[in-house]
């Protein structure tokens, strides 16, 4: 019996365990701790980190996977990676599908991905660290701006500032590195280089040992190219967020570019993975501006985006689980990707507040036929089940908000129109008090552009 552990609980880990749930060799997908839509997923069950069986000291999903006798794991977010959660998979007999914490550095460090850029030459936007705060102020004195501010350390996705004047360079440094906005990971500063252009995420599956090098196995295999919509409001306005919204494929991105950015950027880290020595078997994630000098990173992710994952993986026409298993036996090379025709477009619904403060615990309600439209499948990501609920079912699917990001609705279509009308039109059949979302995801105008 084939069991896969999912570790995390956004709407990207609902995306997974959907995705691997349809594998034919999977019986069954075990959610640590899972959310809502995880909950209620065919073949899926969702176990609290906090069980009786588990010692203390001990890795509690590690313990759990032990005890349900899982064949592998999948790792979601970037926190657990960067602290070795990999690691104590593999040490434990457990394969898994995620960088070892060596790799892991790769995000949680952005001065340590900036030194990696430069030794393996990946196209990028010069940049300076930091870590006093004079020397911050005095480079942005002499640079002028535009310019970027980056928090070195794990940030949520809220450690960047991108600064249209020097006096919002100076504030961010301040609300950074001293008033410690994102805590500790604000303590160390990269000062990059603003770059005009068009941003994409291409998500990608890497296969990379010190062994599987030796033998000529290791490689990364890029993903649909997808893009996020960073702002909360329409028109790329507002505040930054975790993500309102994500389409896949992209219209703008030629052959011609993916040819750039696989010579200039995935290669370049392909050696630079082999040559370190770490043990990457997971995904990868590349944020990339599309300048007129052509494709430059911005920055490394260790694992899947979201809301990417929730466009990225409804396009995927292979077994996940499969492609899961060659990322770590070393036969990713040999993999045979395919992608359905077409697109995939996903908005974002969040509280009413966010990303500032926002209520919880704001019951659901999702109309019964609601994922009855073809090619139409609700992700969800700050939602739980309302153990107050008295085996409500259908129209009240007896979920409670949980977090900001609440759920995203996805459509996949042969059309970008006909995605875009259904993910909308799936939107429309859920509602919740102070439910917010933006209309305009995936139409031009709507990410946001280095252009300030």
């Amino acid at each position: 019996m084939v069991k896969v552990i999912v570790v995390g609980s956004g709407g990207r880990e609902h995306t997974i365990a959907w995705k691997l749930a349809q594998s034919s060799s999977v019986d069954e997908v075990i959610c640590v701790p899972g959310n809502g839509g995880t909950a209620s997923e065919n073949k899926c069950r969702n176990i609290p980190l906090k069980q009786d069986y588990i010692t203390d000291g001990a890795n509690p999903y590690v313990e759990i996977a032990k005890h349900e006798g899982v064949t592998f794991a999948v790792i979601g977010p970037e926190d657990p990676l960067a602290a070795g959660i990999a690691d104590a998979f593999w040490n434990a007999g457990i394969p898994c599908v995620g960088p070892k914490s060596a790799g892991a550095q790769l995000e949680a460090s952005k001065d340590l991905a900036k030194e990696f850029m430069a030794k393996y030459n990946v196209a990028c936007p010069a940049s300076k660290t930091f870590t006093d705060e004079k020397s911050a102020h005095d480079y942005i004195d002499q640079h002028g701006a535009p310019i970027v501010i980056k928090a070195d350390g794990l940030a949520a996705g809220k450690g960047v500032v991108v600064a249209a004047t020097a006096a919002q360079a100076h504030d961010a440094v301040k609300d950074l590195m001293i008033d410690g906005r994102v805590g500790n990971a604000g303590s160390k500063l990269v000062i990059e280089d603003y770059l005009e252009g068009v941003e994409i995420s291409i998500l990608a599956a890497v296969s990379v040992t010190p062994d599987f090098t030796k033998n000529g196995q290791s490689t990364i295999v890029p993903f649909t190219p997808a893009r996020d919509h960073k702002r909360l409001f329409d028109g790329a306005k507002g505040p930054n967020t975790g993500g309102m919204g994500a389409v896949t494929p992209l219209d703008d991105v030629t052959p011609e570019i993916m040819a750039k950015f696989n010579s200039d950027i995935l290669e370049p880290t392909l050696k630079g993975l082999m040559a370190e020595g770490f043990d990457y078997r997971g995904f990868i994630f590349f944020g990339v501006m599309i300048t007129k000098d052509g494709p430059k990173l911005l920055e490394y992710n260790v694992r899947l985006g979201d809301p990417e994952t929730q466009v990225v993986l409804p396009m995927m026409d292979f077994d996940f689980a499969e492609m899961c298993k060659a990322i770590m036996d070393g036969k990713l090379k040999d993999f045979n990707f395919a992608w359905k025709k077409g697109y995939a477009v996903a908005p974002v619904a969040v509280s009413g507040g966010y990303p500032n403060a926002y209520k919880k615990g704001i019951p659901i309600s999702i109309n019964a036929s609601a994922e009855s439209m073809k090619g139409c499948k609700i992700f969800i990501a700050g939602a739980i089940e309302d153990r107050r609920a008295n085996g409500a079912k259908g129209k009240d699917l007896s979920l409670i908000t949980s977090g900001g990001r609440v759920l995203a609705s996805c459509a996949q279509a042969a059309t970008f129109d006909e995605a875009w009308n259904n993910a909308y039109a799936l939107m429309k059949q859920i509602s919740f008090e102070g439910m917010f979302y933006r209309k305009d995801i995936g139409l031009p105008g709507a990410a946001e552009s280095g252009k300030l």
